[in-house]
């Protein structure tokens, strides 16, 4: 029986009532956990969650409809937030801008999860100084293929980089496949050199580690290696923070670790029944991040030394889009995940010779960020195929528009 729309329970926390709506409401089903016990869970790790995210703006990525439907993006803050919730306004490229959430206590985090929010989203910036970032973000992302033990290699490597040029990483599971390495600066650069710096820690992560580790931005060129994803640090992007639960079946959480864990832990290991009791036991890792603020000077330095990164080759096509230097054919794009996978198994069947000399990362299944929400593309790589035997690009199988009805202010509007 679902619970009632009226159901509510109203929680005292820090001096601030805070209204958790449907609070039997079972948010994991597999794991047996409702939306009042996501709010406990975030009650339990505030000190933890908040280091991570408090007083920052952040995107609130609302589940509304569950863990199995696609969430979406809300940049602005809901009108009628209570005095406890502070704001910032962020500008963005397109000529926008955002009054943006940010929380700053329990009560907040209370609050942004009766919304329906699981992970925390927030940017690498403070609400005092939007323009000057005082977060490095290393986001070591998996390409399909790729196992934990190569991961934790790469992280290794990058910690190396980072002594190397005086910073200090602190490292979590990204509470999906990959792992985060968050590095405290002074707020004194730009988006743009922060840009810069984490391009420059990949470069030299690939060039101690190739193979095994890659920089290079366009997917089909990575391989089975570990994607040091430097964009991250861009103006727009946001990443799952410290003790964000992830919206997968067991409920797992992006967990803070000591460096001599990394090697002996597993992502798996980590969900809201696990993560409490590890919590109330051993504490944060993270509790002296703040005490460990760097500057970007050696990187900056050494992305001089390094001279400027190879540029693919954007020769386009006659729609004006980038030419790639593989054999890639697209298969479809969807609204969601489901249908992608559908449209995927679709073209394998169709194509099954093709489909079996096909390596795991030659199938890239993208989530792509549309203006609230996610949709889905579907890209094969021919590169493994025999020349004369590749199948040629067809139709789409499905050709999801995520721009459809949409309109831009300024100058985007005549485009």
């Amino acid at each position: 029986m679902s619970p009632s729309r009226s159901e509510a329970e109203i929680l005292e926390i820090d001096g601030h009532e805070v209204r958790i709506s449907s609070p039997s409401k079972v948010v994991f089903p597999e794991a047996g956990i409702t939306k009042l016990d996501v709010v406990r869970y975030y009650l339990a790790v505030a000190d933890g969650a908040l280091r991570g995210a408090g007083g920052r703006p952040m995107v609130l990525k609302r589940f509304v409809k569950g863990i199995d439907q696609e969430a979406f993006f809300q940049k602005r803050v809901p009108e009628n937030h209570p005095g406890f919730i502070d704001t910032a306004t962020l500008h963005y490229a397109r000529g926008t801008s955002a009054e943006e959430t940010v929380i700053r206590d329990a009560a907040g985090l209370a609050w942004v999860v009766n919304l329906g929010c699981l992970d925390l989203n927030p940017h690498p910036i403070r609400a005092e100084d939007l323009d000057h970032p005082d977060e490095l973000r290393i986001d070591l992302d998996p390409m399909p293929g790729v196992d934990w033990s190569q991961i934790v290699d790469v992280a290794f490597v990058a910690r190396e980089v980072l002594d190397d040029v005086g910073l200090v990483g602190w490292p979590k599971t990204s509470g999906s496949r990959g792992m985060h390495i968050l590095v405290r600066i002074a707020p004194q650069w730009d988006y743009k050199q922060l840009r810069l710096a984490a391009e420059t820690l990949a470069r030299e992560v690939e060039n101690r580690a190739p193979g095994l580790a890659t920089a290079r931005w366009w997917k089909e060129e990575r391989g089975e290696s570990v994607f040091v994803d430097f964009n991250q640090n861009a103006k727009d992007r946001t990443v799952a923070s410290a003790y964000s639960i992830r919206p997968l079946a067991d409920a797992r959480v992006s967990t803070p670790l000591d460096w001599d864990e990394v090697r002996d832990r597993r992502p798996e290991e980590f969900t809201v029944a696990t993560v409490l009791e590890r919590y109330a036991a051993i504490g944060d890792p993270h509790a002296g991040i703040d005490d460990a603020v760097g500057t970007l000077d050696g990187l900056l330095r050494l992305a001089d030394e390094l001279g400027p990164a190879e540029k693919p080759p954007r020769a386009g096509s006659a729609d004006g889009r980038r030419q790639s230097t593989m054999p890639l054919i697209e298969v479809a794009r969807t609204k969601t995940k489901p249908e992608a996978l559908a449209a995927l198994e679709q073209w394998k069947q169709a194509h099954t010779k093709a489909a079996g000399m096909l390596h795991p990362a030659d199938v890239m299944v993208d989530g792509m960020r549309g203006s609230s929400s996610l949709w889905y593309r579907v890209r094969v790589n021919l590169q493994h195929i025999p020349e004369a035997e590749r199948p040629p690009q067809e139709a789409l199988l499905a050709d999801y528009d995520p721009w459809a009805g949409k309109t831009w202010p300024g100058p985007l509007a005549e485009r």
